[in-house]
């Protein structure tokens, strides 16, 4: 291939990339700020994206937040590429903090007061996959299909895990809209007025012929 690596990364290195960003963290916030601010769209379909991502990225729904989120954006009018970028929210850094809070809660919500540590949750999340996978190449071949670790990751993880992340989910939802309307119209308004001020400062001449040319 073109773009492939001439030495490969190591899994250390890919795992190191994965929680690190090559250009830190700062570098990738900062471009994630911009691609929002330059979304042309009306700021309110932007921070309502932004919200439907961020509720979707807090959720256990691993490995389909990105469709939930463009369903859940087209469904109540928001910028779907917003809501793209608003699954952010679920990154190496916070998906531990989220997991464990949404767990905990669900198990009390629910009438349970067991708790898991982060590893095993993500442990029953790989197993629960693995089974899926398992399951859906029986249908194709003469091995058995095998639910009952299935069920048991519902009720024990799954289940208290999407109750438990509701409220959350709802809370980064609002504060992101709260949060990311007022700095989208405000980067329009400045990017209106730039625009403003080019044109007055420009020549008299090139504002002639730009006029009779349209």
């Amino acid at each position: 291939m073109v773009f492939r690596r001439r030495t490969p990364l190591t899994l250390p290195q890919k795992l190191r990339a994965f929680v690190l960003p090559p250009g830190g963290w700062r570098r990738s916030l900062t471009y994630l700020r911009l691609r929002l601010t330059r979304i042309s769209d009306q700021p309110h379909r932007v921070a309502r994206g932004i919200a439907c991502g961020m509720f979707v990225g807090c959720t256990p729904f691993f490995g389909l937040h990105l469709p939930l989120a463009a369903a859940l954006a087209w469904a109540f009018r928001g910028n779907v590429v917003a809501a793209l970028l608003g699954t952010a929210v679920s990154n190496p850094v916070t998906i531990p903090l989220m997991a464990v809070l949404s767990l905990d809660l669900g198990r009390v919500i629910l009438g349970d007061g067991l708790t898991l540590p982060f590893r095993e949750i993500m442990t029953a999340f790989g197993q629960a996959g693995d089974e899926i996978t398992r399951n859906i190449e029986a249908i194709f071949t003469p091995a058995v299909m095998h639910w009952d670790k299935l069920a048991q990751f519902w009720h024990e993880v799954f289940l208290p895990y999407l109750v438990g992340s509701l409220g959350p989910a709802l809370g980064a939802a609002l504060l992101g809209y709260w949060i990311s309307l007022p700095m989208i119209e405000a980067y329009h308004t400045m990017r209106a007025r730039r625009r403003e001020a080019r044109a007055r400062n420009r020549p008299e001449s090139t504002r002639d012929s730009f006029t009779k040319e349209n």
